[in-house]
């Protein structure tokens, strides 16, 4: 399914910014904003919700620790108990200050495997698929803003050429 989006070229952040903030104070909505590197501010200009990959961090973190306490009380305690240095394992808890190197690391590593798998999922990023850059300008030195079209191009069109574009066309965006 295609949709008609109207795309601006800027050649500046500083203009870009400007321009998304006049975008939106017309109420139009922008679909999405290519630049070819992070632009401090861009998110909150926008109107984005504030990522929750933090939360999502802690959750795999959290079972990463459940993971760690759940392995070594199966295979150091009850599976096979061995008597290292004199001292037996007769408790998770007596053996606990030794197992704390190795609830940490399983924590770290749950978190942030998970996390980037989590990013890649969320994004939509996996291997084999098609770029959905539309310009190749903006992974180099221009951004580009695209914004959804319902019968009003002609106003559009003035509304970005006045915010400073150095290019404005309409094209068919596969949805």
């Amino acid at each position: 399914m295609a949709s008609k989006v109207i795309q601006a070229l800027y050649n500046d952040d500083d203009v870009l910014m400007h321009a998304v903030k006049k975008v939106r104070a017309e109420h139009h909505h922008i679909e999405e904003v290519y630049t070819p590197f992070p632009v401090h501010g861009l998110d909150k200009t926008m109107g984005l919700a504030d990522t929750r990959i933090a939360i999502t961090s802690f959750l795999y973190g959290c079972l990463g620790l459940t993971v760690a306490i759940v392995m070594m009380n199966y295979i150091m305690i009850e599976d096979w108990p061995q008597d290292i240095g004199g001292k037996p394992s007769f408790s998770y808890l007596e053996n606990m200050p030794a197992f704390v190197p190795i609830m940490f690391e399983l924590t770290v590593f749950f978190a942030a495997h998970l996390m980037v798998i989590t990013f890649y999922l969320r994004s939509r990023m996996w291997p084999f698929k098609k770029a959905e850059n539309p310009d190749k300008r903006t992974t180099d030195d221009h951004f580009l803003m695209e914004i959804g079209l319902s019968d009003n191009e002609n106003e559009l069109a003035e509304l970005l050429w006045e915010t400073g574009a150095v290019e404005v066309k309409v094209t068919e965006k596969e949805s």
